[in-house]
């Protein structure tokens, strides 16, 4: 085999795995830029008792940088590619992915708490609507840079190399990895991850709009976080 025809298939494309680390290069440099942006705002953001939104800021632009420049000038595509072009972008998929959000967690919660297995508390005084509004500028960032880690460029490039099924289980896999490492992990709870992972992938194949799945992601962390007050650690 020649070095072309391990690069670039028959029709001249840039083969997958290849695509998968030019992206994964484009998207390294865009986070060292947002890095050098974002570092002075900090303290700041400590200040403001949103430590960690600095530290998703720069993920979140250093992927969303990653997949533009990725699509622009590695492997020219429309944002259609990606399920973030205009048509993804309605309200009414924004709307849709919210409530699969609330309910897909919701739901369990109120069996849960109908059953005794959740407890419901009184809370420590303070202003619920400050913690509010910073959590959820936090979860919603957040959300949206795990969505274009995971069910972004890579899912595509995936779904169309090996089909659906396979790029699912896979990004679904590794979306569950990601989070071995947090508080309270187990193998039930990595497991519960994965197929949370399938969930908002099965989202992005309906709707065709990775907004819709971002949406999704951000209001089911919310219901957790902010409407239950249940600790949000995968």
């Amino acid at each position: 085999m020649t070095a072309r025809a391990l690069l670039y298939a028959p029709d001249g494309a840039l083969r997958a795995p290849w695509r998968i680390i030019a992206f994964l290069a484009a998207t390294a440099g865009c986070t060292l830029a947002a890095t050098v942006i974002v570092v002075p705002l900090h303290d700041t953001l400590t200040a403001a008792r949103v430590p960690m939104l600095a530290d998703w800021i720069v993920l979140l632009a250093g992927f969303a940088g990653g997949t533009a420049v990725t699509l622009r000038w590695i492997d020219p595509r429309p944002w259609s590619f990606v399920w973030l072009d205009g048509a993804a972008a309605k309200p009414r998929r924004l709307i849709e992915g919210y409530l699969l959000g609330v309910l897909a967690i919701g739901i369990p919660s109120v069996a849960l708490i109908a059953g005794g297995w959740l407890a419901v508390e009184p809370h420590a005084p303070g202003s619920w609507v400050g913690a509010a509004l910073r959590v959820s500028t936090l979860l919603l960032i957040a959300a949206l840079a795990e969505e274009l880690i995971f069910r972004g460029y890579i899912l595509a490039v995936l779904r169309e190399t090996l089909g659906w099924a396979p790029a699912l289980a896979l990004t679904s896999v590794a979306f569950g990895y990601v989070h071995v490492s947090n508080p309270g992990s187990s193998l039930r709870a990595l497991a519960l991850v994965m197929l949370a992972g399938f969930f908002l992938g099965a989202i992005v194949v309906v709707t065709r709009s990775l907004y819709a799945a971002w949406m999704a992601h951000f209001s089911w962390n919310w219901t957790m976080a902010v409407l239950l007050h249940i600790p949000v650690s995968g």
